[in-house]
């Protein structure tokens, strides 16, 4: 099949979705779109299997509470002094030093849209932070009626931020509050990747290449673009890196494996972890294993010719958030393995992982809505865990074997 003839039928379906992709029976589809569903993975019954509850984690833990009164505590971020900053969603970062929250947030946050789920998002130091004392911050920015991410460069000097630089936005502006996405990784290749989500309401712009929602952008650290960047097509935006995504909310780089994982939320069920490949499409809304919140069918499809199917997915939905890979010696059976938060079936998600391949599932911290997972230079695994609703009861927890 040719790049040109995939794309016209990528684009029919998103139309076809457009329209109303939500039959209640196959034949109709079938009709509509000229593919038998079921051949290639495509039984709509497939979406409606329901996965049992990952039994909890055998692992005796201690668990320290470093800080807590937060509100919406969206991620956490190391510095080589020990200092730990906390993004607070409604636009307050704040320290955590010597096992202590500072009372203080830290001057000079940017100015952020705080409405529905937008807010502050990641900090991502510099690979060079200690010479240059440069980090990167996502945020939602606008107003409601026209905004999305924005993606700006600072400087931060261990109090205060800095000559603060925009660096992306969101193309074209949304007028929604949702999906944003907001994940900032460092790659081995010296560039920045990071998340976009697709708006929610305007979901099949994941499948359009002249947006950047429902994406994974891939920079040099000015903002500029690489030259090697894949090529989504004629008159694709050239920062795209994968798209397909739904909202993405996790993003690690695996430096053992090379791989560049990545978690979003299906709506209900079809949440997903992915293997991220430059050039590659994910498939929302033309494939999921997840239906819609009303219960119709998005689509007929759980694969499609074109698509990238996902390395693990979830039906029901347990909504997962922050993502990590474990490497370390403190819990030194667990080296390698995928470590997700769940903010549905709320606990943190162990994924055993036997070289390429899961084994195995458990669940640690039951009850606790954990928005970011992070493993500490120390070898110890950090979350922030968080109330849906913003209530200031938000904690910053260490995590380690007893």
């Amino acid at each position: 099949m040719t790049n040109t003839l995939r794309r016209t039928i990528l684009a029919g379906c998103v139309a076809v979705f457009i329209a109303g992709c939500s039959d209640n029976n196959d034949a109709a589809a079938t009709a509509r779109t000229g593919v038998t569903p079921g051949g290639g993975g495509g039984d709509g019954s497939l979406q409606k299997k329901l996965a049992p509850d990952a039994p909890m984690g055998q692992l005796a833990l201690n668990v320290e509470v470093l800080a807590d009164g937060l509100v919406n505590p969206w991620s956490l971020s190391f510095f080589p002094d020990g200092t730990i900053l906390v993004t607070e969603r409604a636009g307050r970062i704040r320290a955590i030093r010597n096992g202590a929250l500072q009372a203080e947030p830290i001057a000079g946050a940017p100015e952020v849209l705080a409405w529905n789920q937008g807010g502050l998002f990641d900090i991502l130091p510099h690979p060079d932070y200690s010479d240059n004392n440069v980090i990167f911050i996502s945020y939602a920015h606008g107003t409601e009626d026209a905004n999305g991410l924005r993606v700006a460069r600072a400087v931060f000097d261990g109090e205060a931020i800095s000559d603060l630089e925009v660096i992306y936005d969101t193309k074209p502006p949304k007028d929604t509050g949702h999906h944003f996405g907001g994940r900032l990784v460092w790659g081995p290749d010296d560039k920045l990747y990071f998340t976009m989500g697709e708006g929610s309401r305007y979901k099949e712009r994941a499948q359009d290449m002249t947006t950047s929602y429902g994406a994974v952008i891939r920079l040099n650290e000015d903002g500029s673009v690489p030259d090697d960047n894949p090529d989504f097509g004629e008159g694709s935006l050239p920062e795209l890196y994968s798209k397909g995504h739904r909202n993405p909310q996790g993003l690690a780089y695996d430096g053992a494996r090379d791989i560049l994982w990545e978690t979003e939320h299906g709506a209900r069920g079809g949440d997903e972890i992915n293997i991220i490949k430059p050039g590659a499409n994910y498939g929302w809304p033309i494939a999921t294993y997840g239906i819609d919140y009303n219960g119709a069918r998005i689509t007929p499809f759980t694969e499609y010719e074109g698509t990238t199917q996902p390395f693990k997915y979830w039906t029901p939905s347990i909504a997962p958030s922050g993502l990590a890979v474990y490497r370390g010696d403190l819990f030194d059976s667990w080296d390698g393995d995928l470590l997700v938060g769940a903010m549905a079936l709320t606990a943190l998600h162990h994924i055993i992982m036997d070289g390429d391949k899961e084994v195995g599932e458990e669940r640690y911290l039951v009850g606790e809505r954990v928005r970011d997972v992070r493993v500490g230079p120390d070898g110890a695994i950090y979350v922030t865990t968080e109330d849906r609703g913003g209530e200031p009861v938000g904690k910053v927890l260490r995590l380690t074997p007893q």
